[in-house]
């Protein structure tokens, strides 16, 4: 296997790498210390703009590139590079990466699923925004968490309309965003040939009652819970059209594509927090004159090998990814590896800190609250042994 990325890609990692430590980690402490997402008229959110994030990979057949209209910074040209750019993005604030402007989690679904014509109507804005502009997308659900097979918002055709009716929650972006692609069912009986995606525009009568949750971490997001009541959407707005239905699970399938090519991604990020701890704990003891304790240097240095272990898991699935070869084992152990290895790695640098953790004004100590959501966000680590253990046996996930 070969992890090397594209020389353009190497350019993006030290720009994200500059931006992290002059503007990321900085907006992302300040959320944490105001505890609420940056507002949508933050003037972070108009400097990271200018610096090229906000965008689509998408392009319309035929685009001939003019400079201005370049992928955004954070979005790679490779499935390998992208873990690399979600390490590193997180390694300086994870928070403040989901809170960037652009299509979000909402891009792969359309990209994967969408019609011409569906690719064109809803990332066409985001090519080159004069303004930050959000996408959304929105699986989980109150009674069943990201446990995609058990969907229970409805959908139902009525004319040249689908009514959508059920509850999403934790869906990042999605009370600020243009559009949110909503999976629902046309009947759970069905199981997985039941799933639909819509993409539901903002404003959409029926397509409200949004709230921020609270956390304990990753503070600088929206995650939104919000209610479909008797939502009318355009038979247009069926991501894929009727035709894309017509293949068995076409729908779960485009869900699990969503989550194969982002849990690599994710377990990324959580090394990335993990790495960060590690980095401040490590500058913590030499500060201190703990570097000689041998204990703690042994400790540190296991911490390191998991999360290099993790890392090489989900380089391997995104590279199974980039050949279009079945990855979903290998994203499943990548995201079931990872958060816990940066969850000890945050443990030990909480230990290392001793009294002063307990302060609530350390790095380390917001980074011990944000890692933990890892182990939740796209499938928890019992979905993903779930997954592995029905292909271990022969059932299809």
């Amino acid at each position: 296997m070969d992890f090397s990325i594209s020389a353009d890609d190497q350019s993006r990692l030290q720009t994200l790498r500059r931006l992290g430590r002059d503007e990321m980690r900085p907006a992302g402490w300040r959320a944490d210390r105001a505890g609420a997402p940056l507002p949508v008229d933050d003037p972070f959110f108009v400097r990271m703009l200018a610096e090229g994030f906000g965008r689509t990979r998408w392009r319309a057949a035929g685009a001939t590139p003019d400079g201005t209209d370049a992928p955004a910074p954070n979005k790679a040209g490779s499935a390998v590079a992208q873990v690399l750019l979600a390490e590193e993005g997180a390694y300086w604030d994870r928070g403040i990466g989901v809170a960037l402007p652009g299509p979000g989690l909402g891009e792969p679904p359309i990209l994967s699923m969408g019609t011409p014509e569906q690719k064109q109507r809803f990332l066409s804005p985001f090519v080159n925004p004069q303004r930050p502009i959000w996408g959304a997308f929105a699986m989980t659900e109150p009674s069943g968490g990201s446990d995609v097979a058990n969907i229970k918002t409805r959908a139902r055709r009525d004319g040249d309309h689908w009514v959508l009716d059920g509850a999403k929650s934790f869906s990042g972006n999605s009370g600020r965003a243009e559009w949110t692609v909503v999976f629902a069912t046309i009947d759970p009986a069905l199981g997985r040939a039941g799933h639909r995606a819509f993409v539901v525009e903002r404003g959409t009568p029926g397509f409200g009652d949004f709230r921020i949750e609270k956390k304990m971490g990753l503070k600088a997001y929206e995650s939104t819970s919000f209610f479909l009541s008797g939502c009318r959407v355009p038979a247009a707005n069926l991501l894929g059209g009727e035709a894309y239905y017509e293949q068995r699970s076409g729908g779960f399938k485009g869900a699990m594509n969503t989550f194969n090519a982002g849990r690599p991604a994710i377990a990324g990020m959580a090394v990335g927090i993990g790495r960060a701890a590690l980095d401040e704990a490590a500058a913590f003891m030499q500060a201190q004159g703990l570097a000689s304790d041998l204990r703690l240097r042994d400790r540190l240095e296991r911490s390191r090998r998991k999360l290099k272990a993790a890392l090489l898991m989900a380089l391997r699935a995104a590279w199974l990814a980039d050949r279009r070869q079945p990855n979903m084992l290998e994203a499943s152990a990548s995201k079931a590896l990872a958060p816990p290895a940066a969850f000890e790695a945050t443990s030990f640098a909480m230990e290392v800190l001793g009294l002063a953790g307990g302060r609530g004004d350390h790095l380390i100590e917001k980074l011990f609250r944000d890692v933990k959501a890892l182990d939740i966000v796209e499938g928890t680590g019992q979905i993903q042994r779930v997954v592995m253990a029905r292909h271990l046996v022969g059932l299809p996930n």
